[in-house]
């Protein structure tokens, strides 16, 4: 691959720019004229969103740092990766579409014959030091060097588990675009994408790639890689749209009512990714559980099960309290009860939605026994923490 840069090297030593850089100029100006810009900073759909933890900082921290607690957020064995080949991601997509789950949010989509690269992280840590911060549980599985053309690189947000330096440096060399929301772009300009390769939109703006259509949709999330998060940089779900199929990115949101005209607009989909880890009690506004997430699926698919929906945010990083494969599980039983095709892919497993989909529990084998307490009559929902915000910094 012409100027491709190993990762590697970025993550072995200190990383100075990889908090980005702030919009300015006419990046900014731009900003501040979006409807969704008030008051110094970008607005939620839905009102504002609870992005750091609530309550006790002492029961925060009895929670993630108990014994019991820890055991339970990792495997107990190997993670097993798809030992994925060039020669799996080089054929044609008999049926037009395949999609491969690197991991977390990576997704590589072939679709309509063109392929998009979405959220890319292939760094050892999802963290600004290389020296600390969550580490990744498995390797990624297919080398980034090895990948192939890309057309377009989706980015959803500027957190460190979507947007990851090292990964973009590397990229930077090849000839494609990058679609990402406003303000993200000052990032990529700082880290050696040209100008010229950036497509920056905001909610409900489009860009043409080729034969594909990319919408940036709403989200209910936050931004910021730095100490001093300026909130000048946009987060989104996307829709990309071929010829003969629709797939949606949900990138990180909590879920609220838009997912409905998301779906009313642009979908049915063939296919969602649905962002389902990290949730938790101590932040409920900003991540998905595994009910919420079934229900934007059904949202976005006009209220009817439809399409594959593919879990993402899970089993890379460890983020929340909850135990390590309990998003898997949890949404392999929701999907389940309603009829809902559900992929669950070793990572780097690639699948075709209208061909075979992957859906064996192979996590269950190196995960601690999960409890699912509604299986008996009691609320699948979290108790909520006591309120007030506490200010704990970190990446979710």
């Amino acid at each position: 691959m012409a100027g491709f840069r190993s990762p590697s090297a970025g993550l072995r030593a200190l990383q100075p720019d990889a908090f980005g850089a702030d919009p300015s100029g006419e990046r900014m100006a731009r900003i501040r004229r979006s409807p969704h810009f008030k008051d110094g900073v970008f607005q939620n759909p839905g009102g504002a969103a609870r992005t750091r933890p609530s309550g006790s900082p002492l029961g925060f921290a009895k929670n993630y740092f108990d014994k019991e607690s820890r055991s339970r957020r990792a495997p107990t064995a190997p993670i097993p990766v798809h030992a994925t080949t060039l020669a799996d991601i080089a054929r044609p997509p008999a049926t037009g579409l395949r999609l491969t789950w690197m991991g977390h949010s990576t997704v590589l989509a072939e679709i309509d014959g063109h392929r998009v690269l979405f959220d890319p992280v292939w760094g050892e840590r999802c963290s600004p030091f290389p020296f600390a911060g969550p580490k990744r549980l498995h390797p990624a599985p297919v080398p980034l060097a090895t990948i192939g053309t890309v057309d377009v690189i989706v980015i959803s947000h500027d957190h460190y588990d979507h947007l990851d330096m090292p990964t973009i440096k590397a990229l930077a060399g090849m000839d494609t675009v990058f679609a990402v929301p406003l303000g993200v772009g000052a990032h990529l300009e700082q880290w050696g994408v040209p100008a010229d390769r950036l497509r920056e939109l905001d909610w409900h703006e489009s860009t043409e790639v080729g034969g594909l259509t990319l919408t940036a949709t709403p989200a209910r999330h936050f931004c910021g890689r730095g100490l001093r998060n300026t909130q000048h940089t946009l987060w989104a779900s996307w829709v990309v749209a071929g010829d003969g199929h629709r797939i949606f990115h949900s990138g990180d949101t909590g879920y609220f009512e838009g997912f409905k005209d998301i779906g009313a607009e642009h979908g049915p989909f063939d296919a969602t990714m649905i962002q389902l880890g990290a949730y938790s009690e101590f932040w409920p506004d900003i991540h998905m559980t595994p009910e919420e997430a079934l229900r934007a699926h059904l949202d976005l698919q006009g209220g009817r099960p439809h399409g594959v929906l593919l879990p993402i945010h899970w089993g890379t990083f460890n983020l929340a309290p909850h135990a390590w494969a309990e998003p898997a599980e949890w949404t392999a039983d929701v999907t389940s009860d309603a009829g809902q095709a559900l992929a669950s892919p070793h990572p780097g497993e690639p699948f075709e939605p209208a061909g075979k989909v992957p859906a064996d529990r192979w996590w269950q084998a190196i995960s601690t026994p999960i409890a699912r307490p509604w299986r008996e009559g009691e609320s699948s929902k979290p108790t909520p923490a006591p309120q007030g915000d506490m200010d704990l910094a970190g990446d979710r």
